[in-house]
């Protein structure tokens, strides 16, 4: 056999998502790809109501959209313009004495935990635009450094593992699929 009949295929999620080229140079791959899973996290939660974003859809976890919205806010934050700028800006949905309110608490502004997801998300492609993937960020804590081009692959993994929690949990509130 050396066709798959069109039928056989996971359905496509609908929305504008360029996919990533598969001929280009590295910097373009990686950007791209991250761009597009950052738009697919977009899309699955799109034309969800606020009551649907909170929901804690896949027992027992306390993961919901909204909470991976304001989770992903923070990485954006921390990696890219902490960590990697070096930019002295307060943490976003995390403090000592509750390291997990980002999931804990969803009970926000919907819209202004996405506007703030497109700022964090906007400030990260214009610290990469004037950056080489050789640059270097250090860890906070051990101060190991770590270079874009790494920055740019474990965010994609970061994107691609929370994307997974999106289509379960959007699976689970209105029962729509797709890649």
């Amino acid at each position: 056999m050396d066709t798959i009949p069109e039928e056989n295929y996971s359905p496509q999620w609908s929305g504008d998502r360029p996919e990533a080229p598969r001929l280009a140079g590295e910097r373009e791959i990686l950007t791209s790809t991250l761009d597009w899973h950052r738009r697919t996290f977009e899309l699955k939660c799109q034309g969800l109501t606020p009551e649907q974003m909170a929901a804690r859809a896949v027992g027992p976890s306390t993961m919901s959209l909204h909470g991976l919205l304001r989770h992903l806010t923070g990485v954006e934050r921390w990696w890219f313009r902490i960590q990697f700028a070096g930019e002295d800006v307060p943490m976003l949905y995390y403090s000592d004495e509750r390291p997990e309110q980002d999931f804990e608490d969803t009970g926000g502004d919907v819209e202004a935990a996405w506007a703030a997801w497109h700022e964090e998300c906007d400030r990260s492609r214009a610290i990469v635009a004037k950056a080489t993937l050789d640059d270097t960020g250090r860890t906070h804590g051990s101060g190991e450094p770590f270079s874009l081009r790494w920055l740019l692959t474990h965010h994609i993994a970061e994107y691609a593992r929370h994307d997974g929690h999106a289509d379960l949990l959007r699976e689970s509130i209105d029962g729509r699929t797709g890649h």
